[in-house]
């Protein structure tokens, strides 16, 4: 099964992100993204300790220039990119600053996915698929959120939000609103990059509660870590959504290597197509995220 093709998936080194890199490892070379040079050399041996292949690139994807270093870095290897999976995310208890000054969750989550994308998509082979892991947070509507006292994203702007600022009115759990936002302008972006770009092929996919993942490890919310990665994952109603890492896996390699050319699609954790909130939904909502979030990034010298 294995070929000559190459698949890059940032935060490759835990939960979801080391499942699907081990699962992808079966369909090509793999170009591992992640922060921790010790944790991608212990991976890309696991991979080749299973007879297939693996590339570490180090890089911070909440800083701009750590991106666009790895992208150059990547594109100098000289692979045939058949897909780029945007895995990394964290949702931290405390508001903290990206190397830019940015606010933590919203450069890990938006703006480096975003950044990467924009950075790798001219260098993807044609038909490529691009995949974004986004949450159903960002839905006020989402009855599980909705149940726990999330009010879903609370986007002003991409510069609002890149200095840590949210809409009046939403949830009482720290940095719930952060990652609702940042995870809703990802979500937006991918649906605008479907209707802009006829060449790849762009999808998100909510991974459903995950047993097995804590969203940034020790920088999360123990309490938090608790409720999203065990409590909810195995109480009704919370259940009928839970997943497991090896399950994720399953559902975006599936996806990533799909050559049916399925573009715009927000698939669910079981790989059926499902809606996000009608603001996500909004074209001009997409759009206007696209903007603003190339105008911001434009900024970075």
């Amino acid at each position: 099964m294995e070929n000559n093709k190459a698949y890059i998936i940032t935060g490759p080194t835990s939960g979801i992100g080391y499942a699907t890199a081990l699962e992808l490892a079966k369909y090509g070379t793999v170009i591992l993204v992640g922060r921790n040079p010790e944790k991608l050399g212990q991976l890309q041996k696991e991979i080749k300790d299973r007879g297939h292949n693996a590339v570490p690139v180090v890089c911070d994807i909440s800083d701009m220039k750590s991106v666009k270093r790895a992208a150059e870095q990547i594109i100098a290897l000289q692979f045939p990119l058949a897909g780029l999976l945007n895995n990394a995310g964290i949702m931290p208890a405390k508001p903290a600053k990206s190397a830019q000054g940015w606010d933590m969750t919203f450069a890990t989550n938006h703006l480096g996915a975003f950044a990467l994308t924009e950075a790798l998509a001219p260098h993807l082979i044609k038909g490529a698929n691009v995949i974004f892991i986004t949450s159903a947070i960002e839905d006020p509507e989402r009855k599980p959120a909705k149940m726990m006292g999330m009010k879903g994203a609370r986007y002003l702007s991409a510069e609002a939000s890149a200095h840590g600022e949210w809409a009046a009115g939403g949830a009482k759990m720290p940095g719930i609103d952060a990652y609702a936002t940042s995870k809703q302008c990802i979500l937006a972006a991918a649906m605008a990059f479907a209707r802009e770009d006829q060449r790849l092929h762009y999808n998100a996919v909510e991974p459903g509660i995950t047993r097995g993942t804590s969203l940034g490890g020790e920088s999360t919310n123990a309490f938090i870590r608790f409720l999203f990665g065990h409590l909810m994952a195995v109480i009704p109603p919370f259940s009928t959504y839970s997943s497991t890492p090896k399950k994720s896996a399953l559902v975006i390699t599936r996806i990533l290597t799909d050559e049916l050319g399925k573009t715009g699609v927000y698939f669910d954790e079981k790989g059926k197509p499902m809606q996000g909130s009608a603001q996500v939904r909004d074209l001009k909502f997409q759009d206007r995220v696209v903007s603003e979030t190339r105008a911001l990034l434009s900024t970075v010298k």
